[in-house]
């Protein structure tokens, strides 16, 4: 990947993306957890800033949740609108780009603003104390005045009970899991979950197996391309992905998933795939279904989604529900923030274009709420 022309450079040096050397004992001023989209451009303002930060990963490499996504894998945004703050999106800007571009591109972006990022270092425990933050990784205890959690939207793939009643010679894995069609053994498939997910791999599926797709929920439907554009161009220019979770359409869109280039009558009319009704039961080798019916499959696919998981954070962030409660990423616990959280702001807050917005902000708002430099620190006691 060659560079796409950029003047801006950050403010301050940082080690290599690709370092493994031990985080210093000192407190830092910020440390992002995650190395995604969003652990990113919030390091670059970060950089820019000047500000003592490191970027703790869990993984191997930047970009773990793109590399877990099937192989065939290509985005509904077209480049032109995929770009991290900085930094253009290289080819084709009216082409979609494929899993392994973006990935790249991330890899790219790490190196390219020589961002301080520690792979391998899964935070266990994130905890307040005496005004700052202590998080327990691989061991070691690092301090920091301010944290920003951008592991994303999905955490945990979710699987519905009702995939424990299957009997075990019925291959099942979630769409996390899901890489190619020929890791799918023959027979009859059923794909369970009506989101983009359901529908790509069943489009990709529907090539070398008798594909099935039950959709629990309707979805809304919108094409790809409109009077010759594609859809980002449109919803950007009608100010439609910006729109805010609090505003009227916002409040509506918030709880129904976009299905882009798909609908229901196109995967049965030019794939041949049959839907079904949401999904109720199971034995052995046999699903029932909403309507009644039953019909014994070979393999389940279950596109169900994610569930968070925030229960490694000691800190008052979530409402009696379980749910996280938070303004545009600010939490209620000074200098604890979220970032990349679906619908965090607007339509555009977990992907990857978009994500840009909300970390400009959160970073607007580290610098504003820094320690005076003039004052002394509180170390926590036993910090190392």
């Amino acid at each position: 990947m060659t560079n796409a022309p950029n003047s801006l450079e950050p403010a301050a040096s940082a080690a290599p993306a690709t370092a493994d050397a031990t985080v210093s004992p000192d407190r830092l001023d910020a440390v992002v957890i995650g190395a995604g989209q969003a652990g990113l451009a919030i390091g670059y303002f970060l950089a820019r800033q000047g500000r003592r930060f490191v970027i703790l990963e869990a993984g191997d490499a930047v970009g773990v949740g793109w590399r877990g996504r099937w192989d065939s894998l290509v985005l509904f945004t077209p480049r032109r609108y995929d770009a991290l703050p900085g930094l253009a999106f290289p080819g084709d800007p009216d082409g979609y780009p494929t899993r392994d571009e973006v990935i790249a591109y991330l890899e790219h972006y790490a190196a390219r603003f020589d961002l301080p990022i520690h792979f391998n270092s899964a935070v266990e425990s994130l905890t307040q104390e005496n005004g700052a933050f202590r998080l327990e990784v691989d061991g070691r205890q690092i301090v920091a005045d301010q944290v920003v959690v951008a592991t994303g939207p999905f955490h945990q793939p979710r699987t519905p009970l009702v995939a424990d009643q299957l009997a075990p010679e019925v291959f099942q894995t979630h769409s996390a899991g899901y890489q190619r069609p020929s890791d799918v053994p023959d027979g009859r498939v059923l794909i369970v979950g009506g989101g983009n997910t359901g529908f790509q791999i069943a489009k990709e599926l529907s090539a070398t197996h008798a594909v099935q797709l039950a959709i629990g929920s309707r979805q809304m439907p919108l094409p790809q391309k409109l009077l010759g554009r594609d859809l980002f161009w449109w919803l950007t220019k009608l100010g439609l992905v910006t729109k805010t979770v609090d505003s009227r359409l916002g409040r509506r869109a918030r709880n129904r998933d976009m299905l882009i280039g798909s609908t229901p009558r196109g995967l049965r009319r030019r794939y041949g795939v049959t839907l079904m009704p949401r999904v109720v039961g199971a034995s052995g080798r046999t699903v029932t279904f909403a309507d009644g019916s039953e019909q014994d499959f070979d393999a389940v696919i279950w596109a169900t989604g994610y569930r968070p998981d925030h229960a490694w954070i000691n800190a008052p962030v979530l409402d009696g529900d379980g749910r996280l409660r938070h303004r545009r990423g600010v939490t209620r616990v000074p200098g604890l923030y979220f970032l990349g959280l679906a619908w965090q702001h607007t339509r555009g807050s977990a992907l990857l274009g978009w994500v840009k917005d909300d970390a400009e902000y959160l970073a607007e708002r580290i610098e504003a709420s820094r320690t005076d430099s003039s004052k002394p620190k509180t170390e926590i006691a036993g910090a190392a």
